[in-house]
């Protein structure tokens, strides 16, 4: 279902991820004196920096995938929500029972928790802005992990539950967010191993690259899309945890970047490359002319090196670009496929998933 804009699909991903986190984390800091409002109340704030969808109704394409993450993603933002949020719960009367300065840190953590997490994905993060729009990424997470997500969306559950005052209460919610910060080293700790391993592989075969990046693939922190920036163009590949051979078969796309001359004076062509940060390709798909921005990966490329990517821009079309940052990620995603997925993170390559 296309939901009208670049990144709402993205949204919609990872808004339960936050919506849970955010009412555990609630639960942990006010859940005694301020009983199930806790949980409702972590859960509005950590969801309140994704408010920035509402731009999509004004902006194009190409201005939207800059302005999500932006400056609702900043620490300014997170210093002034925390503060106006902190003044308006105080004018209710359960609003009292924590201070001023209590309902600082609670709205405080909770906006910082969100822009924080959400660093660890590829689509970037406008930590700095307005004063720099620089993104931070760390490439650790994919940005809707259930091996994250599931462990705070169980002590919510829980909680639920749960009768006011319980002593487990507490126990609950705090086993859920550290098994969330566990999984979330485990994958920093994933990456670091993959990043060793590709760049022992270059040295190796003396492979001549200006850098290089990896990320998850969908929906896990074990298999791991590598691309590395070439004269020419870029090599792209798969490494798993689990590989039993640690060598990588590489796939070589061109950049294209000649194609692109035609374009290069348009608002959206400069956008999106500035997006981008020079990770992308410019390719003919038959009669038609595609921008591809390669850090959100291909569609089913552990099976198919020379698959689709799923971040592409129609440019001879823009029109026709309603949703591009997840457009097509689970296309062709059937039995056989999952099978093959799964194979794949179990370190077999070259299988068909039968």
């Amino acid at each position: 279902m296309y939901l009208g804009r670049s990144f709402e699909e993205d949204c919609i991903m990872d808004s339960i991820t936050h919506i849970v986190l955010g009412a555990v984390i609630g639960e942990v800091i006010a859940g005694r004196r301020l009983g199930k409002k806790a949980l409702l109340l972590g859960a509005f704030a950590q969801s309140l920096p994704d408010i920035d969808f509402v731009a999509s109704f004004w902006l194009d394409t190409s201005r939207d995938v800059l302005a999500h993450r932006g400056f609702t993603h900043s620490f300014l933002f997170v210093l002034l929500a925390a503060f106006l949020l902190a003044l308006l719960v105080r004018r209710w009367s359960w609003g009292r029972l924590l201070s001023l300065r209590s309902w600082l840190f609670f709205f405080g953590l909770e906006l910082f928790v969100h822009v924080f997490i959400d660093a660890f994905n590829a689509y970037g993060t406008g930590w700095f802005e307005p004063f720099s729009h620089y993104r931070v990424s760390f490439g650790s997470l994919f940005v809707a992990d259930p091996f994250f997500s599931m462990w705070p969306a169980l002590s919510l559950l829980v909680l639920l539950m749960l009768k006011r005052g319980r002593r487990s209460r507490k126990y609950w919610a705090g086993g859920g967010i550290l098994l969330s910060c566990i999984y979330l080293l485990y994958a920093i700790l994933n990456k670091q191993r993959i990043d060793t391993r590709v760049e022992r592989q270059f040295r190796q075969d003396q492979l001549s690259y200006t850098r290089y990046f990896t990320t998850p693939t969908p929906l896990n922190s074990f298999l791991w899309f590598v691309v590395a920036e070439v004269p020419g163009g870029f090599q792209t590949g798969y490494a798993s945890v689990f590989d039993r051979d640690d060598a990588i078969p590489f796939h070589f796309f061109p950049k294209g970047d000649s194609l692109l001359v035609p374009f290069r004076d348009r608002q959206d062509v400069r956008n999106l490359v500035r997006f981008a940060k020079g990770y992308y390709t410019v390719e003919h798909w038959h009669d038609t002319l595609v921008l591809n921005d390669l850090y959100f990966g291909q569609i089913r490329g552990w099976e198919m090196p020379d698959a689709r990517f799923v971040f592409h821009y129609y440019l001879q079309d823009p029109g026709n670009n309603k949703v591009i940052v997840q457009r097509g990620r689970f296309e062709g995603w059937d039995r056989r496929a999952v099978m093959a997925f799964i194979r794949r993170i179990e370190g077999h390559t070259g299988v068909s998933g039968e």
